[in-house]
């Protein structure tokens, strides 16, 4: 399985693991000239802007640690655009990473809720 093969997995499953936890899917693979949202979903009355990262071992260290400050940025960019383009003002938004860990016996998940938080 190449690493595009992969992340769509990951995605796939990242997105259905959000839907058994309730929420509600409202976009994957959001595009914006500032970049890319993996999963835009609602969690009660909070727009969460899921970041997955997938892999198949930890040789090269966790998942989230390929999220780093640049592409938290541009992550929160894009939220912007996705906000601005739905003409959202008033919605408690939050970032979260979804580690998914791809073995040949089974997928787990890792939700980090409220990652880019203080």
């Amino acid at each position: 399985m190449n690493h595009i093969a992969t992340g769509d997995k990951g995605e796939q499953s990242a997105a259905s693991y959000l839907s058994k936890l309730g929420y509600a899917i409202i976009a994957t693979k959001y595009r914006a000239k500032t970049g890319e949202i993996d999963i835009i979903a609602k969690d009660k009355d909070c727009l969460v802007f899921v970041e997955v990262k997938t892999r198949r071992s930890t040789i090269y260290g966790f998942p989230a640690e390929a999220v780093n400050f640049r592409k938290q940025q541009k992550i929160i960019n894009t939220a912007l655009c996705f906000l601005n383009q739905r003409k959202i003002t008033d919605c408690a938004c939050r970032f979260d990473i979804l580690e998914v860990y791809l073995t040949k016996e089974s997928i787990q998940c890792n939700h980090i809720i409220n990652a880019f938080g203080s």
